[in-house]
């Protein structure tokens, strides 16, 4: 578990899964993100799965005990780069408020510190702009712009919806 000066960051529980419901519910979660809204079946079906892997962490706001989003972390192949992935999604009520930012900056300390990371990178839309700020307020770098990277919807013909994506990285800072 890390904790932060209003977080805890630790692996998923199984009880997590009504606080995960609560924002994978929304449809404006994925306006940037691949999926559609889950039912609360499925919210305890994810709860479950991760609580049992290593790839995602909850992110729990420590006066309340409660889980207001989560961390992608996946450490990438091949291992011996050193590379880890970041991603997030936040709890729409639980978002401009500096949480996403200060649960990034700490889970990239303890990368770097704890597990010796050579590099974090993630990757966002463009036009999610509260993302990229996010990115750029942990000290992260803009390496690249991909044009039409890929997609996670079709039009109503069965074409690709495509969409733009921005690369960040941070090397060590040993």
């Amino acid at each position: 578990m890390i904790e932060t000066e209003r977080l805890f960051i630790r692996k998923f529980i199984k009880n997590d899964w009504a606080d995960l419901y609560e924002y994978l519910s929304l449809k404006e979660i994925y306006v940037f993100e691949p999926g559609e809204p889950v039912s609360r079946d499925e919210a305890k079906r994810l709860a479950d799965e991760r609580s049992k892997g290593d790839d995602f962490l909850a992110v729990v706001l420590k006066e309340r005990n409660k889980m207001i989003g989560h961390l992608y972390f996946h450490h990438e192949d091949p291992k011996e780069y050193m590379t880890w992935e970041l991603g997030y999604i936040f709890n729409p009520v639980y978002q401009r408020k500096g949480y996403c930012t200060e649960a990034c900056k700490h889970i990239i300390d303890y990368a770097f510190k704890q597990l010796n990371a050579h590099r974090i990178v993630s990757y966002c839309n463009p036009k999610n702009i509260a993302s990229w700020r996010v990115l750029e307020k942990t000290g992260m770098k803009r390496e690249g712009y991909f044009r039409e990277k890929a997609f996670f919807r079709r039009d109503e013909n069965g074409n690709p919806l495509w969409h733009d994506c921005l690369a960040y990285g941070l090397l060590s800072y040993k």
